[in-house]
């Protein structure tokens, strides 16, 4: 089922709020829209999560999107919403192994 309202955009972290982190949360979810052929209604969140299991960044950019099936997909990027570039993203032909099976516990997304 698709989520009623898109999560706040300021999702960032508790210390990460400046005109960069914004803009590069508007840059990625574009990016996301533009890969997967998302339309206006499909909903796309990007947040930036801390990590502290051994092995793991510190900061990582969890990234998920609904669309009118309401699957939620959803995929990790392990480094700061600021550094993430477009070929971060998987491929478009990735879009369905991306879905997030019914009953799948996940604390990042």
């Amino acid at each position: 089922m698709k989520p009623v309202q898109e999560p706040s955009p300021y999702a960032l972290g508790p210390s990460r709020r400046g005109s960069e982190d914004r803009a590069a949360l508007r840059r990625v979810k574009q990016w996301v829209r533009a890969r997967f052929r998302l339309g206006d209604d499909d909903v796309v969140t990007a947040a930036e999560i801390e990590c502290s299991l051994p092995g793991c960044p510190p900061l990582e950019t969890a990234i998920a999107f609904w669309l009118a099936d309401g699957k939620r997909r959803h995929y990790k990027v392990f480094k700061p919403l600021v550094d993430v570039v477009e070929d971060d993203l998987p491929p478009s032909w990735m879009r369905d192994a991306l879905i997030v099976e019914e009953g799948f516990e996940c604390s990042c997304c």
